[in-house]
């Protein structure tokens, strides 16, 4: 794995136990499998057939790593560990005042035709996603400066932000109560808008 931490690790591992706990046998299955692929496939023969020939060529087209086209869980796991790596790099760095959007930088945005179905969470994904590339592209030109490789060396494709969606939706829905009982639009949107009215209050003092 080239980019793959012990904190990485741990996240992947984590994302494992909590796809039992949110989504196997939840409202959440199906849209999963949609998504991700059926988990039933055999997984012992996906990891073989990743090890001996590696990934499909074209992975990149819709994951987030190699990695994680070898097994939907696999997928599942690489995403959710991804996620994590945005969500508390973004939170880190405003702790410190640094937010990306008040620099100039000159990059295709995401808007609402790459994500899913309509969602109530939508706008606030997107917001979280932008801010994320802002700050990554800041951060990978002060690695150049000095010589080094990209902090931030992925490209995130149109499915690999649909999956990263499905995920900030699972968690904003089980933050409200609602993770294994409802895939709840409404919901997941009231918990999304006010998440973000505390980390702006916390990030900017």
């Amino acid at each position: 794995e080239p980019y793959r931490t012990v904190l990485g690790h741990l996240r992947h591992e984590v994302g494992h136990y909590y796809w039992q706990r949110l989504v196997e046998g939840s409202a959440w299955h199906e849209p999963f499998r949609a998504l991700f692929g059926d988990e039933r496939a055999d997984y012992a023969a996906a990891l073989a057939r990743h090890y001996d020939a590696g990934p499909a060529a074209d992975w990149a087209a819709s994951h987030v790593s190699a990695y994680a086209a070898s097994h939907p869980w696999e997928d599942w796991a690489e995403t959710w560990a991804h996620y994590l790596h945005i969500v508390d790099a973004l939170d880190t760095a405003r702790s410190f005042g640094l937010e990306g959007e008040r620099v100039e930088l000159d990059f295709e945005r995401y808007d609402a035709a790459a994500l899913g179905p309509t969602d109530a969470a939508g706008a606030g994904f997107v917001e979280l996603l932008n801010n994320w590339m802002e700050l990554a592209g800041v951060l990978n030109e002060l690695s150049r400066s000095m010589g080094l490789p990209d902090f931030y060396p992925f490209v995130l494709s149109g499915p690999a932000v649909r999956k990263l969606q499905f995920v900030h939706r699972l968690v904003q829905a089980t933050a409200a109560g609602v993770g294994r009982d409802a895939v709840s639009n409404g919901s997941i949107g009231a918990v999304d808008r006010e998440r973000r009215g505390a980390v702006d209050h916390e990030g900017r003092g």
